[in-house]
């Protein structure tokens, strides 16, 4: 009896101690089971490449007005709007009639005084001699070769006439001074033109190339012209073309353009009123796509190195300002603000509140607060 009551009794210490056990297994379970796992990132310098877009306006890189030379009565057009032409294909045809008879009258007159220019010269013929042999005053002949000279005067002041009624009477004909295209012909058959118009005949628009004309900010141009260790005062004219070799146009509709373009001018100045700078990018245009007035956005791929980059998604906004949770030494967190001063992709580019070593937590941002410990997962 009294060695199954032993046997009890040890049965009830084993069960006893079990329990005792398991209290404190579950105990340190639940313990463990609160700390919190978090994955973090690791803040390093690197290399970042930033897409700066630019509004810009297309033209043709020879865009001519064709405006009359003379006044007249139009009465011909050969092209229509939008056509190609080629240099020296005529273009508009103004009245001749008129301007035809001011030079054949100056015809006229060139051969009255290439008359006169002759008689001039019989008459000196004829004095000489008389001269030689004594019969009349010297005098005489010195008038004679002073007539011949006024004729001789007289008759280039009609010859110069003669040339100037040529010249207006083919300006009457209106050619095109370079290839390229029609633009808008706002006259018709029967106006009358003239070069004091305001408005031109028309635009004609050589468009092998193109222009395209942006402006940037001070800030930019600053730090272009920094990156390449140029002063602003030497970036003029090719020289940018090795700051900014390569510019992207993206069309009006939002397709990239498939050539590549060259900044090769800047403007001499910045605007006062704006802070910006225009620039010039120069593309190839053989497929003809583009044309003068044309729109598109310039895509210019600035590289910055050195620099803090993080994701976009470690960082969350509280009343305007952007923070990240940041791991102390004892894995303590931290709300820290931090200064963005541009973006790469989903990244951004961190001037102010963070250096290399930094460790931000990465997700799970509604479990932490200021002061909770985590235990940093990399």
């Amino acid at each position: 009896m009294n060695k199954e009551r032993l046997l009890d009794w040890s049965l009830l210490s084993i069960i006893i101690a079990s329990v005792f056990v398991s209290c404190d297994f579950n105990k340190n379970s639940d313990e463990e089971s609160n700390d919190l796992l978090l994955p973090i990132i690791h803040v390093d310098t690197t290399t970042a490449i930033i897409e700066k877009e630019y509004m810009g306006s297309i033209e043709g890189k020879i865009n001519v007005e064709i405006r009359p030379q003379v006044e007249g009565i139009l009465e011909q057009i050969f092209v229509d709007e939008g056509d190609f032409v080629k240099e020296g294909q005529p273009l508009f045809q103004i009245d001749v009639s008129a301007y035809r008879e001011i030079y054949n009258n100056a015809l006229a007159n060139e051969n009255v005084e290439k008359a006169k220019l002759k008689n001039a010269q019989l008459e000196v013929d004829r004095l000489e001699p008389l001269i030689d042999n004594e019969v009349i005053a010297p005098v005489k002949l010195e008038t004679a070769k002073s007539n011949y000279e006024i004729a001789k005067a007289s008759l280039a002041k009609a010859s110069a006439a003669v040339a100037s009624a040529k010249i207006n009477m083919e300006f009457t004909t209106i050619k095109a001074p370079v290839s390229g295209y029609i633009g808008r012909i706002p006259k018709r058959i029967g106006n009358l033109v003239s070069k004091s118009d305001k408005e031109p005949l028309t635009y004609l628009s050589d468009v092998s190339d193109v222009y395209v004309y942006f402006s940037m900010s001070e800030t930019d141009y600053l730090y272009f012209s920094k990156a390449n260790n140029q002063s602003p005062d030497s970036l003029k004219g090719s020289s940018l073309g090795t700051l900014l070799p390569e510019a992207t146009l993206f069309l009006a509709d939002g397709v990239e353009y498939s050539e590549k373009g060259i900044i090769d001018a800047i403007s001499g100045q910045i605007n006062r009123s704006t802070g910006s700078i225009s620039l010039r990018a120069s593309f190839p245009n053989s497929k003809d796509l583009m044309r003068s007035g044309n729109t598109g956005t310039i895509r210019i791929m600035e590289t910055r190195k050195k620099v803090i980059l993080i994701p976009q998604e470690v960082t969350t906004n509280i009343q305007d300002k952007i923070f990240v949770y940041l791991l102390d030494n004892e894995n303590r967190v931290q709300l820290r603000e931090i200064k963005i001063e541009g973006s790469t992709s989903k990244r951004f580019i961190v001037s102010e509140g963070l250096k290399p070593g930094d460790r931000i937590v990465r997700t799970g941002f509604n479990k932490i607060s200021e002061g909770t410990i985590v235990v940093p997962q990399n």
